[in-house]
């Protein structure tokens, strides 16, 4: 099984069962598990009805923390 943050992630979704499909398709990190729609589902191979309703929740949390880090940004130059 793959060790890595999208593992974790549907750990913690409790549906690591899709975790190695989701690396074999291409979506081994959470910046690429932002875009999921229904065709990726399909190609993942998720067709059981309520986790695909959990794993679009979970991406649209994902979206949705992103864009509320999104106004913050660190500078490495020195305040004046």
């Amino acid at each position: 099984m793959c060790a890595n943050v999208v593992y974790e992630w549907l750990k913690t979704l409790q549906l690591p069962q899709y975790a190695q499909s989701f690396v074999d398709n291409g979506y081994d990190d959470l910046e690429v598990c932002k875009q999921i729609g229904d065709p990726d589902l399909d190609a993942i191979g998720v067709a059981v009805p309520h986790h695909r309703r959990r794993l679009h929740e979970a991406v649209r949390r994902l979206r949705e923390a992103d864009e509320a880090a999104a106004g913050l940004y660190f500078t490495l130059e020195p305040p004046p």
